[in-house]
């Protein structure tokens, strides 16, 4: 928010459902929207003349991030970035030139340099992200798709297609972290590991599918509230959705799907595996919430408000009070010295696991890690036991 003069107003509203620019005149109390659609403005910034606003938008796709010029007094929007994938801009004090970091899907960040103007062409100073050991394996382009939920909500996901699927059609779903994050879209993913491994598990004959399940950024403000007072609700839901949408578009075997992800991915994956065991027969819970009452409260109440006043939310939330429907295989991965979410939740939920006398389950304890792993050592070891799993339980 700010000031354009002494009596307009400007600020930014999520009041459609979408985050857009507003002005606001305090004669009159007008109120005047600059953009608007289904689409987020994710930066703005005002010129020093106060005559244009340069605002980052995701309107080509919702995976997509550009660069534009927005002219108040005639509300013309001109697109400035082109280049497909995410433009991290940086605007010089003269408004003359941006800076851009860009990436795409399959290729990592690197700096540009544009005129600040429609037309230009941008180019690239910076030539650092890839080796050559790097660029020696051709990196899957995953497909940016779309597919209906089946309350009609459209989910946007990324595919990657073995070029020789297994015999058995095995197929994994990749849950990312984080809660209120984006992953299905066309930039280098911070999940820049789970990336490859998931080209990995294609090379060995799986389809993989990364969905951005209710819950995630970037579509607005229905979406992120999706799951107030259910995590575990509808965002669990459209990953069955996108499991149905595997078996029918692609012959995915429903016998042979798992599914993996770390800290709000892992907790996922808990609830996959004990509230939907017919459809996901191995899971991969990495360093996952077990009990919500056990997490930081800046989290969690704003999704399931607190314990001691809705404690309804909390329970059919919390893996823990579920775990009595596990039938399929679960690899738990956790950090022992993890200031995020903490040890307890794993041991916790394994005692769980030993008085309900399940068998089919074991628990990876790191002494040496907190929630995002450091030793390269930790990381072959989770992985190979995840690819362990899914070679055992999917293609059995």
């Amino acid at each position: 928010m700010g000031w354009i003069t002494e009596d307009t107003f400007w600020f930014q509203s999520e009041s459609t459902g979408y985050s857009h620019l507003y002005t606001i005149h305090l004669s009159g109390l007008q109120k005047q929207a600059l953009t608007s659609g289904n689409y987020e403005i994710q930066e703005a910034i005002l010129s020093e003349d106060k005559k244009n606003f340069y605002i980052t938008t995701n309107e080509v796709h919702p995976g997509e991030k550009h660069f534009y010029q927005l002219h108040i007094a005639t509300g013309k929007k001109e697109r400035i970035t082109t280049m497909t994938g995410s433009n991290e801009t940086s605007l010089s004090p003269d408004e003359k030139n941006i800076a851009v970091l860009h990436s795409y899907s399959n290729k990592p960040w690197e700096l540009f340099l544009q005129p600040a103007k429609a037309g230009t062409t941008a180019q690239q100073i910076t030539f650092k992200a890839q080796s050559e050991e790097f660029k020696s394996y051709t990196w899957r382009d995953p497909e940016v798709i779309s597919f209906k939920a089946a309350d009609g909500a459209s989910v946007y996901a990324r595919i990657y297609k073995p070029a020789n699927p297994h015999p058995n059609k095995p197929a994994v779903l990749f849950v990312h972290g984080a809660g209120y994050l984006q992953n299905a879209h066309k930039w280098w993913s911070s999940y820049f590991r789970e990336f490859m491994f998931n080209n990995m598990l294609a090379d060995n004959g799986y389809y993989v599918m990364d969905i951005d399940y209710r819950g995630s950024a970037g579509y607005g403000r229905d979406w992120r509230t999706g799951i107030y007072r259910h995590m575990g609700g509808k965002d669990l839901s459209d990953h069955v959705d996108a499991a149905k949408y595997l078996v029918d578009t692609y012959g995915v075997n429903p016998q042979h799907i798992g599914l993996y992800g770390g800290s709000y991915g892992g907790f996922m994956t808990l609830m996959a595996m004990f509230t939907q065991p017919e459809l996901f027969k191995a899971g991969a819970a990495l360093r996952p919430v077990t009990d919500w009452a056990n997490y930081n409260h800046g989290y969690t109440s704003n999704i399931l408000n607190e314990p001691y006043n809705d404690s309804l939310a909390y329970y059919r939330s919390s893996p823990l009070y579920f775990a009595n429907g596990l039938k399929g295989d679960l690899l738990i991965c956790h950090g022992m010295v993890d200031v995020n979410v903490h040890y307890q939740d794993a041991v916790k939920l394994a005692q769980r696991l030993i008085e309900l006398g399940k068998d089919n389950w074991e628990l990876a304890g790191y002494p040496m890690e907190d929630h995002g792993f450091v030793e390269p050592s930790s990381w072959t070891d989770e992985y190979k036991r995840i690819f362990k799993l899914f070679e055992t339980v999917l293609k059995k």
